[in-house]
Protein backbone atom coordinates (compact mmCIF):
# COMPACT_ATOMS: atom_id res chain seq x y z
CA UNK A 1 0.00 0.00 0.00
CA UNK A 2 0.93 3.26 -0.75
CA UNK A 3 -0.59 6.86 -0.77
CA UNK A 4 1.14 9.82 -2.29
CA UNK A 5 -0.16 12.08 0.73
CA UNK A 6 1.98 10.26 3.33
CA UNK A 7 4.01 12.74 5.34
CA UNK A 8 7.78 13.09 4.19
CA UNK A 9 10.38 10.65 5.61
CA UNK A 10 13.77 11.95 6.55
CA UNK A 11 17.00 9.72 4.27
CA UNK A 12 17.29 7.62 7.14
CA UNK A 13 13.76 6.91 7.90
CA UNK A 14 12.84 6.70 4.43
CA UNK A 15 15.85 3.55 4.43
CA UNK A 16 14.27 1.63 7.64
CA UNK A 17 10.82 2.20 6.17
CA UNK A 18 12.27 0.38 2.99
CA UNK A 19 12.58 -2.58 5.48
CA UNK A 20 9.81 -2.17 7.78
CA UNK A 21 6.43 -1.87 5.02
CA UNK A 22 7.39 -5.34 3.79
CA UNK A 23 7.80 -7.03 7.05
CA UNK A 24 4.74 -5.05 7.75
CA UNK A 25 2.68 -6.97 4.84
CA UNK A 26 4.31 -10.18 5.74
CA UNK A 27 2.93 -9.85 9.55
CA UNK A 28 -0.19 -8.58 8.21
CA UNK A 29 -1.56 -7.49 11.89
CA UNK A 30 -5.18 -6.08 12.44
CA UNK A 31 -3.95 -3.69 14.55
CA UNK A 32 -1.16 -1.59 15.78
CA UNK A 33 0.45 -0.01 18.70
CA UNK A 34 3.09 2.65 17.76
CA UNK A 35 5.23 3.94 21.19
CA UNK A 36 6.87 7.01 20.41
CA UNK A 37 5.47 7.96 17.25
CA UNK A 38 7.10 11.38 16.73
CA UNK A 39 5.28 13.72 13.94
CA UNK A 40 3.89 10.78 12.73
CA UNK A 41 5.32 10.08 9.81
CA UNK A 42 5.42 6.73 9.94
CA UNK A 43 2.96 6.29 11.66
CA UNK A 44 0.47 7.91 8.97
CA UNK A 45 1.67 4.96 6.91
CA UNK A 46 1.24 2.26 9.65
CA UNK A 47 -2.70 3.17 10.11
CA UNK A 48 -2.91 2.42 6.46
CA UNK A 49 -2.67 -1.24 7.11
CA UNK A 50 -4.02 -1.73 10.06
CA UNK A 51 -6.21 -0.38 13.44
CA UNK A 52 -3.57 2.20 14.42
CA UNK A 53 -2.87 3.59 18.08
CA UNK A 54 0.23 6.08 18.64
CA UNK A 55 1.62 7.57 21.91
CA UNK A 56 4.01 10.56 21.80
CA UNK A 57 5.30 12.44 25.23
CA UNK A 58 6.40 15.53 23.13
CA UNK A 59 3.02 18.10 23.01
CA UNK A 60 4.34 19.54 19.44
CA UNK A 61 4.97 16.61 18.03
CA UNK A 62 1.95 14.76 19.44
CA UNK A 63 -0.17 17.80 17.98
CA UNK A 64 1.34 17.12 14.18
CA UNK A 65 0.99 13.35 14.70
CA UNK A 66 -2.32 13.84 15.41
CA UNK A 67 -3.55 16.15 12.21
CA UNK A 68 -1.52 13.36 9.69
CA UNK A 69 -2.71 10.19 11.44
CA UNK A 70 -5.48 8.21 10.40
CA UNK A 71 -6.25 6.53 14.21
CA UNK A 72 -5.70 7.18 17.60
CA UNK A 73 -2.81 9.59 19.07
CA UNK A 74 -2.87 9.24 22.72
CA UNK A 75 -0.23 11.83 23.67
CA UNK A 76 2.14 10.75 26.87
CA UNK A 77 3.85 7.62 27.18
CA UNK A 78 2.75 3.71 26.95
CA UNK A 79 0.73 4.54 30.48
CA UNK A 80 -1.68 6.20 28.18
CA UNK A 81 -2.58 2.60 26.55
CA UNK A 82 -5.72 1.70 27.94
CA UNK A 83 -4.96 -0.99 30.48
CA UNK A 84 -5.64 -4.36 29.10
CA UNK A 85 -5.43 -3.13 25.60
CA UNK A 86 -3.46 -5.92 23.01
CA UNK A 87 -2.66 -5.29 19.65
CA UNK A 88 -1.17 -7.48 17.20
CA UNK A 89 1.64 -5.60 16.44
CA UNK A 90 3.66 -3.32 18.99
CA UNK A 91 6.40 -0.77 17.56
CA UNK A 92 8.91 1.44 18.30
CA UNK A 93 11.20 3.08 15.79
CA UNK A 94 14.13 4.82 17.32
CA UNK A 95 12.68 5.12 20.74
CA UNK A 96 14.10 2.49 23.20
CA UNK A 97 18.33 4.18 22.85
CA UNK A 98 16.49 7.14 24.07
CA UNK A 99 15.09 5.28 28.02
CA UNK A 100 17.94 4.74 30.79
CA UNK A 101 15.77 1.78 32.09
CA UNK A 102 15.47 0.18 28.68
CA UNK A 103 14.67 -3.24 29.50
CA UNK A 104 11.73 -2.15 32.64
CA UNK A 105 10.07 -0.06 29.91
CA UNK A 106 10.35 -2.70 27.16
CA UNK A 107 8.81 -5.22 30.01
CA UNK A 108 6.05 -3.11 30.31
CA UNK A 109 5.43 -2.50 26.51
CA UNK A 110 5.42 -6.45 25.73
CA UNK A 111 2.58 -6.82 28.14
CA UNK A 112 0.23 -4.60 24.91
CA UNK A 113 1.18 -7.89 22.44
CA UNK A 114 -1.66 -9.89 22.38
CA UNK A 115 -1.27 -13.51 21.99
CA UNK A 116 0.51 -14.82 19.33
CA UNK A 117 1.66 -11.21 18.35
CA UNK A 118 4.64 -9.73 17.62
CA UNK A 119 6.92 -6.84 18.26
CA UNK A 120 8.92 -4.53 16.13
CA UNK A 121 11.65 -2.32 17.26
CA UNK A 122 14.24 -0.25 15.23
CA UNK A 123 17.41 1.36 17.09
CA UNK A 124 20.70 2.67 16.13
CA UNK A 125 23.40 0.23 15.92
CA UNK A 126 27.05 -0.11 17.24
CA UNK A 127 27.85 1.95 20.70
CA UNK A 128 31.56 2.57 18.85
CA UNK A 129 29.63 4.92 16.55
CA UNK A 130 28.09 6.57 19.54
CA UNK A 131 28.36 10.54 18.13
CA UNK A 132 27.75 13.93 18.50
CA UNK A 133 24.19 13.16 16.61
CA UNK A 134 23.45 10.92 18.98
CA UNK A 135 24.45 13.19 21.97
CA UNK A 136 22.30 15.83 20.60
CA UNK A 137 19.06 13.90 20.48
CA UNK A 138 19.47 12.62 24.05
CA UNK A 139 20.55 8.96 23.15
CA UNK A 140 21.91 6.56 26.19
CA UNK A 141 23.35 4.07 23.95
CA UNK A 142 23.35 2.35 20.64
CA UNK A 143 23.12 -1.46 20.27
CA UNK A 144 24.71 -4.38 18.78
CA UNK A 145 22.55 -7.26 17.03
CA UNK A 146 23.75 -9.51 20.45
CA UNK A 147 22.83 -6.81 22.69
CA UNK A 148 19.29 -6.54 21.19
CA UNK A 149 18.44 -9.81 21.07
CA UNK A 150 19.55 -10.52 24.90
CA UNK A 151 17.44 -7.86 25.48
CA UNK A 152 14.41 -9.07 24.01
CA UNK A 153 14.24 -12.11 24.97
CA UNK A 154 15.27 -11.02 28.85
CA UNK A 155 11.61 -9.58 28.69
CA UNK A 156 10.42 -13.27 27.25
CA UNK A 157 10.24 -12.93 23.50
CA UNK A 158 11.10 -15.68 21.18
CA UNK A 159 11.67 -16.00 17.59
CA UNK A 160 13.94 -12.98 17.52
CA UNK A 161 14.97 -11.83 13.93
CA UNK A 162 17.45 -8.92 13.82
CA UNK A 163 18.82 -7.58 10.45
CA UNK A 164 20.91 -4.36 9.43
CA UNK A 165 19.76 -1.21 7.23
CA UNK A 166 21.34 1.61 6.14
CA UNK A 167 24.50 0.28 3.87
CA UNK A 168 26.15 2.04 2.13
CA UNK A 169 25.00 5.31 2.21
CA UNK A 170 23.59 5.62 5.74
CA UNK A 171 27.31 5.89 6.81
CA UNK A 172 28.02 8.94 4.46
CA UNK A 173 24.40 10.22 6.12
CA UNK A 174 25.67 9.52 9.90
CA UNK A 175 28.72 11.60 9.41
CA UNK A 176 27.22 14.64 8.24
CA UNK A 177 24.55 14.47 11.28
CA UNK A 178 27.34 14.32 13.52
CA UNK A 179 29.39 17.10 11.67
CA UNK A 180 26.14 19.18 12.09
CA UNK A 181 24.84 17.92 15.45
CA UNK A 182 28.59 18.71 16.67
CA UNK A 183 28.16 22.57 15.55
CA UNK A 184 24.79 22.73 17.49
CA UNK A 185 26.43 21.50 20.75
CA UNK A 186 28.65 24.21 20.60
CA UNK A 187 26.64 27.00 19.77
CA UNK A 188 26.80 29.34 22.92
CA UNK A 189 23.89 31.51 21.86
CA UNK A 190 21.41 28.34 21.66
CA UNK A 191 22.33 25.77 24.31
CA UNK A 192 21.38 22.65 24.02
CA UNK A 193 19.85 21.23 27.52
CA UNK A 194 22.25 19.62 29.55
CA UNK A 195 19.21 17.33 30.40
CA UNK A 196 19.50 13.93 28.72
CA UNK A 197 15.74 13.03 28.62
CA UNK A 198 14.60 17.18 27.36
CA UNK A 199 17.04 16.37 24.00
CA UNK A 200 15.32 12.93 23.41
CA UNK A 201 11.42 14.55 23.99
CA UNK A 202 12.30 16.84 21.30
CA UNK A 203 14.12 13.93 19.07
CA UNK A 204 11.31 13.50 16.67
CA UNK A 205 11.86 17.05 15.24
CA UNK A 206 15.21 16.65 14.45
CA UNK A 207 16.05 17.40 11.10
CA UNK A 208 12.24 16.47 9.41
CA UNK A 209 12.03 17.55 6.29
CA UNK A 210 9.49 19.64 4.77
CA UNK A 211 6.94 18.43 2.22
CA UNK A 212 8.26 19.72 -0.82
CA UNK A 213 11.38 18.91 0.20
CA UNK A 214 10.47 15.07 1.23
CA UNK A 215 9.22 14.20 -2.16
CA UNK A 216 13.04 14.89 -3.48
CA UNK A 217 14.36 13.53 -0.61
CA UNK A 218 12.22 10.70 -1.08
CA UNK A 219 13.38 9.90 -5.04
CA UNK A 220 16.78 10.82 -4.07
CA UNK A 221 17.26 7.63 -1.33
CA UNK A 222 15.28 5.08 -3.40
CA UNK A 223 18.42 3.72 -4.97
CA UNK A 224 19.79 3.07 -1.91
CA UNK A 225 16.94 1.49 -0.21
CA UNK A 226 17.43 -0.64 -2.95
CA UNK A 227 21.16 -1.23 -2.81
CA UNK A 228 20.94 -1.75 0.93
CA UNK A 229 19.29 -4.99 0.21
CA UNK A 230 22.51 -6.15 -1.27
CA UNK A 231 23.89 -6.08 2.15
CA UNK A 232 21.38 -6.97 4.79
CA UNK A 233 24.54 -7.98 7.54
CA UNK A 234 25.55 -4.02 7.29
CA UNK A 235 24.20 -1.08 8.14
CA UNK A 236 23.73 1.98 10.70
CA UNK A 237 20.30 0.59 11.83
CA UNK A 238 19.08 -2.36 13.33
CA UNK A 239 15.16 -3.94 13.44
CA UNK A 240 14.09 -6.49 15.31
CA UNK A 241 10.71 -8.62 15.13
CA UNK A 242 9.60 -10.83 17.63
CA UNK A 243 7.05 -12.98 19.07
CA UNK A 244 5.66 -11.33 22.25
CA UNK A 245 5.97 -13.27 25.42
CA UNK A 246 2.09 -13.91 25.37
CA UNK A 247 3.10 -16.27 22.29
Amino acid sequence: MSSPITPPLTARANLRWAVVRPTLERLAPTSILELGCGQGAVGARLAQYATYTGVEPDESSWQTASSRISGTVLHGDHHKVPEGAEYGLVCAFEVLEHIADDRGTLAEWVQFIQPGGKLMVSVPADQHRFGPSDELVGHYRRYSADDLEALLTSVGCTDVAIRRYGWPVGYALEAVSNRVSAKKLAEPAAPVSEVIEERGATSGRFLQPKKAAGQVLKLGMAPFTLIQELAPSKGIGLLAVATGPKG
